[in-house]
């Protein structure tokens, strides 16, 4: 019978590494926190073949004590930490203490440092577990740890490494994951002996700029939160520049980047209104709360946190964000990228002009565009020739008039309309070139918004209709309507029993009125069906809403006036989250003047 023994530290050390160093970016992380913590501004990365070979990192900060080195690559050694005290409100990256101890039993490990005042900077080196004496070296401040040769002394460890390729991505990956929170820290990073990165001390937004991409950065929404002792912090992408993976998705608690299921649970929520269903939101999020609310001992990777009190925390990373999201309107934010475009205008800045003076209002009594604009049918261009089916814009109609557009006209974000293009897209003028609008998805949106205010503020008006509709329905349809009739009144709707086999809608809501009755009905109690009468308006309300939405948002192949087209532009400038429609796809693209000279090769 085997009698139990203790092991020795290197065992110890190499068993320890199998959790804390699973591949070289493994090891890069660990030491890049180190050199943090110590103060580093400047810190520089050099690999060979994506890790493997060598993992040196240089940085100049506060060095270590020639007579802490061997102390410094011992098991459960560190500065960061005393107590049990401390481990619960831990402010540093770093405070394991094992994380230089497994890499160096898993390597040929040169550990060198100056610390500040030292005459001399010190150097020892690991082989097998054995400890070499402090040597003089080179240094002219701080630490540089040299990673030769990882896992060569377990095989089996090795072999389960992929390309140099592969590693190096990965390596790459942690890299900017660790240089995107410290923007004030200058980092270096090459490969092989050629430079891939070289980000000098920036700005936050320059960096995640760098890291994220322009695109990214001038498109996405800026956000800084606090309440209660928390803040949120950073840029959150435009939905309309979402991504099929999660690869651009940076979180960070207290500087250090995390994955977390109630973080993700609450952007994930956040995003929901205006995010594609298989699309991901790409952000860089900066989180700062007291460090005694959050545990980081729950994993050795240290890449898993738990909050202590997990609820308000998802309470307020989700209010902060679907606060800013809420904020953005078509027109504040450019979905195409014009680097040399004119900054959006806000609709405030421009006044009443023409055919735009009169508001879409998708609340307003049956069949609201002719009734709105019924009086207004007439084309303001008359006399001007046009194609079948396009209309004049107001621009163009003054143009060929005596009276001609103020000249101190300042033109609105999303422009004026100018035609309708087979009865789809509504094409638009502005300062900085040519609007795109899918009249469909930008008009649901619109409807959307407008149902989920009323329904909140309980007054979600019902219109009776004249003549009750008709319809032949399932069994299923008729059972919902006499199970959950009550609920039906709340979201604007009277539908009675007309037979065993047919329903009535003898009144819809006010704002839906352009809706095919019977198609509605069907559409709402299959969703309350399905969903349960006790959600469909809690958690699932805003589903059932952007069902209702889209049945009554004006169809494809409707023929609008201009007057219809410009107020449908006003509406989308003035309601929440239009850039996209309930789907989460975009409702408006615009190309820039320069653009659409580059289609035409002007200038060239």
């Amino acid at each position: 019978m085997p009698v139990i023994h203790l092991l020795p530290d290197h065992l110890i050390n190499q068993i320890a590494a199998g959790e804390v160093v699973e591949r070289p970016a493994s090891a890069l992380k660990e030491i890049l926190e180190n050199s943090l913590d110590a103060g580093a501004g400047e810190v520089q990365v050099d690999l060979q073949q994506g890790g493997i070979k060598l993992i040196r990192v240089t940085d100049n900060g506060g060095g270590i004590a020639k007579a802490e080195l061997a102390l410094a690559l011992s098991r459960h050694a560190t500065s960061k930490i005393a107590s049990l005290d401390d481990l619960q409100k831990v402010a540093t990256l770093g405070f394991r203490g094992e994380g230089l101890a497994s890499i160096a039993s898993v390597s040929r490990l040169t550990l060198t440092s100056r610390a500040a005042g030292q005459d001399m900077a010190w150097q020892v080196d690991t082989l097998d577990g054995t400890l070499s004496e402090p040597q003089p070296a080179a240094l002219a401040a701080g630490t540089r740890v040299e990673v030769h040769d990882l896992y060569y002394n377990t095989p089996a460890r090795r072999k389960f490494l992929k390309t140099e390729g592969t590693e190096f991505a990965h390596c790459e990956d942690m890299f900017r994951r660790i240089a995107l929170a410290y923007p004030d820290v200058a980092f270096t990073l090459f490969h092989n002996g050629k430079a891939q990165w070289r980000l000098p001390r920036q700005p936050l937004d320059k960096r995640i700029a760098a890291i994220l991409g322009a695109d990214f950065a001038q498109s996405a929404l800026t956000l800084d939160e606090s309440a209660g002792g928390l803040r949120l912090y950073g840029l959150a992408g435009s939905p309309t520049l979402s991504k099929s993976s999660r690869d651009a998705q940076y979180f960070y608690v207290n500087g250090r980047f995390v994955r977390d299921k109630v973080v993700a649970h609450a952007i994930r929520e956040a995003y929901k209104d205006v995010l594609h269903h298989d699309r991901h939101s790409a952000y860089a999020l900066f989180f700062e709360l007291n460090p005694e609310g959050v545990d980081v001992n729950v994993h050795p990777t240290k890449i898993e946190v738990r909050f202590r009190e997990s609820q308000p925390v998802h309470r307020f990373l989700f209010h902060a964000l679907h606060k800013a999201l809420a904020l953005t309107t078509a027109g504040t934010a450019v979905p195409v990228v014009d680097a040399g475009g004119a900054a959006p205008i806000a609709s405030s800045q421009y006044p009443r002009y023409e055919q735009a003076a009169m508001p879409l209002a998708a609340h307003e009594p049956r069949n609201f565009y002719e009734t709105l604009f019924g009086g207004l049918k007439a084309n303001p261009g008359a006399g001007l020739s046009a194609a079948p089916g396009l209309a004049l814009s107001p621009v163009l109609a003054a143009s060929s008039s005596t009276d001609a557009a103020p000249a101190d006209l300042v033109v609105p974000p999303l422009g004026y309309a100018i035609a309708q293009l087979h009865g789809i897209y509504v094409l638009a003028q502005n300062a900085e070139g040519l609007v795109v609008v899918d009249m469909h998805a930008a008009h649901e949106r619109i409807v959307y918004e407008r149902l989920k205010t009323a329904l909140d503020a309980d007054s979600l008006a019902m219109q009776p209709l004249l003549i009750p509709v008709v319809f032949q329905a399932d069994r299923l349809d008729v059972a919902t309507v006499e199970e959950q009739g009550e609920l039906l009144p709340r979201l604007g709707f009277e539908i009675g029993i007309a037979s065993p086999t047919h329903l009535a809608v003898r009144a819809v809501p006010v704002m839906l009125q352009q809706a095919d009755a019977a198609e509605l009905a069907r559409a709402v109690l299959k969703d309350i069906r399905e969903v349960g009468a006790s959600r469909v308006l809690t958690e699932r309300r805003n589903e059932l809403l952007a069902t209702m939405a889209c049945h009554g948002a004006v169809r494809a192949n409707r023929q609008l006036t201009l007057t219809e087209m410009n107020a449908l532009l006003r509406d989308m400038e003035a309601t929440e989250r239009s850039g996209q429609c309930n789907h989460g796809r975009p409702t408006w693209f615009r190309l820039s003047m320069g653009e659409l000279d580059k289609l035409f090769m002007r200038g060239q």
